[in-house]
């Protein structure tokens, strides 16, 4: 929501040129020349104004630009150094989306749009256009946008509820490491002691000292048969 502000009650920056356009008129005696400045003026703390001028020569149609952008100055709410909420903004044929960044992210937009951001003082801004990209109408687009913008206080004044306090940016939760506890030495040594299964090997063990006491106990019942040979030999005598 727009609001008028008058010159002398804020403190302007330097003036920003959006554009100068050329424009040629055959007369009898040739052409003639007419120039067209686009200038945006503002004081980076949510007051800005746009205006338009024409001459003979590009000095004297910035000059009427900039005497135009005093007379239309407009503030908007802002919140911190970025835009209350996301809008779209609609003018001719162009089309501007913007929305809101958080702090360090900078201005992500064109010249056109950001020199209106830098004019109005918004510092982190996202923003993508559509359509025409003519300065001018580009200009009126956002211009469109941020009338659109509503601050807090206002939408609560709306619908009968009581005005909180806000934070001038968007909190950001401080980011906390996790780091995971080491595993005990119990827990390595009880996969360890999955090794003691090993000792089934003493167990096989156990097993290849019974098959030596058989191979020990063969000898002795070969002994007979030994003996038993030798008595047909003692029938032949």
């Amino acid at each position: 929501m727009k609001a008028r502000v008058l010159a002398r009650d804020v403190d302007l920056g330097e003036e920003k040129v959006i554009g100068v356009t050329r424009t040629a008129a055959v007369v009898k005696g040739g052409r003639r020349f007419s120039f067209t400045a686009v200038v945006v003026l503002g004081d980076q703390r949510g007051v800005v104004g746009v205006g338009q001028g024409k001459s003979r020569e590009v000095p004297g149609s910035i000059e009427k630009a900039v005497r135009d952008a005093r007379k239309n100055l407009e503030r908007f709410p802002l919140r911190g150094d970025t835009i209350p909420h996301a809008v779209w903004g609609r003018f001719g044929a162009s089309r501007v989306y913007l929305r809101p960044a958080a702090p360090g992210t900078g201005l992500k937009a064109g010249a056109t749009v950001r020199s209106v951001a830098e004019a109005v003082g918004i510092r982190n801004l996202l923003s993508k256009a559509y359509g025409s990209r003519n300065p001018m109408n580009l200009v009126k687009a956002v211009f469109d946008g941020l009338n659109n913008l509503r601050s807090k206080q206002q939408i609560f004044e709306l619908r009968g509820l009581p005005v909180l306090a806000d934070r001038d940016r968007p909190k950001l939760d401080p980011i906390v490491e996790v780091r995971r506890e080491k595993r005990g030495p119990d827990k390595r040594d009880g996969r360890g002691g999955g090794g003691q299964r090993g000792g089934g090997g003493q167990r096989g063990g156990g097993r290849g000292k019974k098959a030596e006491g058989k191979e020990a106990a063969a000898p002795e019942t070969e002994a007979p048969k030994a003996e038993g040979e030798s008595k047909p030999e003692s029938d032949a005598k």
